[in-house]
């Protein structure tokens, strides 16, 4: 019924979004008989801001069509080159420069939101890396016929995903980088790939604002799964897909709340951002508005998770904390964090990082005693929240050339 319920209520907002939107738009047309009244301005700002949060969002595209390289701009060409029921592969092509650039598989969490959440992370990293990036499905939108999708699953993968790279290579390994939440498969990933010997095995791997030890510094979200038993989790949070959807009658952890857990830890700074982009309406700044706008478009476009993979990922990462402690099993077999001695780790944290708490990440390079110190580094980025470490100006200038770096002094 939950599920119902939210659609029900998302077609009576669409309804009224779609009408203040024309409100807005009449109001600031070539007429606006409000404004001998001083009133225009307000009612059309007002009316925008609400049709713009009520409004419903789909799947964004990445929409990268060109990147500077030293100071000449080059045509990207985005592409699908491997396809699986839970997340295809995508791959960003750079014209006209050298086919020898370090290769890099972007992971991106699949925490409610699509892989576009990570555009800005893209974008920088093109200037230095053919990149591609897991591109994970809307849970909603598969099968049941395609099965079951749990963290297992999840990593598997990563390495079938890693295997696919290094042979379309020509055999020379590549890089991994996982943001947020795939630290963790991507850690576990790298372990199995060290422990087999495989030739795909990562040559780096950075981790970026991920709960690789919860218990170091704990969050808001730390305690709140930490606060329910699993049970609870299962009972009160899971959904079914309704029948308008491919997905139809699949257990899924909906995408709208995650959302709503997210938009409830800082309510009063999403107020005021809406507010400040009332003002900016009012007075005619477009730009400033727009900005606000852009980053709620991206923010409030939020998918479905398979509801084993969100139970599985709450148990062993929240409230087990398997990896830490060395008792995560990937389908049975246990992950030996220590045998990683042929990746070179990056533990990258935001100095204010609301949602992976500093030294959570950090843990990582704690957890693998064999692997020697050339090969380990930590940077803890100054001033930045969980966003900043991948999005924004601190990514772009502080936290990137970090990554390149770290890349370029592992070339295999």
């Amino acid at each position: 019924m939950l599920y119902h319920a939210y659609e029900l209520q998302r077609t009576w907002m669409s309804s009224a979004s779609a009408f203040a939107s024309m409100g807005a738009n009449v109001l600031a047309g070539p007429a606006k008989s409000l404004d001998y009244f001083g009133m225009g301005p307000m009612m059309a700002s007002a009316l925008d801001v609400f049709a713009h949060a009520t409004a419903h969002y789909g799947k964004p595209a990445f929409g990268i069509t060109d990147v500077e390289i030293a100071g000449a701009s080059h045509p990207v060409v985005e592409s699908t080159v491997l396809e699986r029921p839970f997340g295809d592969l995508l791959r960003f092509r750079v014209e006209g420069v050298s086919h020898d650039r370090p290769k890099l598989l972007i992971v991106a969490p699949m925490s409610g939101h699509y892989a576009t959440l990570l555009r800005g992370t893209v974008e920088r990293m093109l200037e230095f890396c053919e990149v591609y990036i897991t591109d994970w499905a809307d849970a909603r939108d598969v099968p049941i016929s395609a099965g079951k999708f749990d963290l297992d699953d999840y990593i598997d993968y990563l390495i079938e995903f890693a295997e696919f790279l290094t042979e379309a290579n020509g055999g020379k390994r590549i890089h991994m980088m996982a943001v947020c939440q795939p630290s963790v498969p991507a850690f576990a990933a790298t372990a199995l790939m060290n422990l087999h010997k495989s030739p795909a095995t990562p040559l780096t791997l950075t981790m970026m604002g991920g709960p690789i030890d919860t218990r170091e510094c704990p969050t808001v979200v730390n305690n709140m799964a930490m606060q329910r038993p699993i049970e609870w989790f299962r009972q009160s949070v899971i959904a079914t897909v309704p029948l308008k959807y491919r997905g139809a009658g699949r257990r899924v952890y909906p995408g709208f709340m995650q959302l709503s857990a997210f938009m409830s830890m800082n309510l009063s700074n999403h107020m005021m951002s809406h507010y400040e982009m009332f003002k900016h309406l009012t007075i005619g700044d477009e730009a400033s508005a727009q900005a606000t706008k852009t980053f709620y478009d991206e923010y409030r476009s939020v998918c479905d998770m398979t509801a084993e993979f969100y139970l599985q990922t709450v148990e062993e990462v929240f409230q087990k904390h398997s990896i830490p402690k060395g008792e995560f099993r990937h389908k049975g077999e246990l992950v030996d964090i220590t045998q990683i001695t042929d990746t070179a780790l990056l533990a990258v944290e935001g100095e204010r990082d609301d949602i992976s708490g500093l030294g959570q990440t950090r843990a990582a390079l704690k957890l693998t005693p064999n692997l020697a110190d050339s090969h380990k580094r930590y940077y803890m980025a100054e001033g930045a929240g969980h966003y900043g470490i991948f999005n924004g100006s601190r990514w772009r200038t502080k936290v990137a050339p970090v990554v390149e770096e770290w890349i370029a002094a592992h070339p295999g």
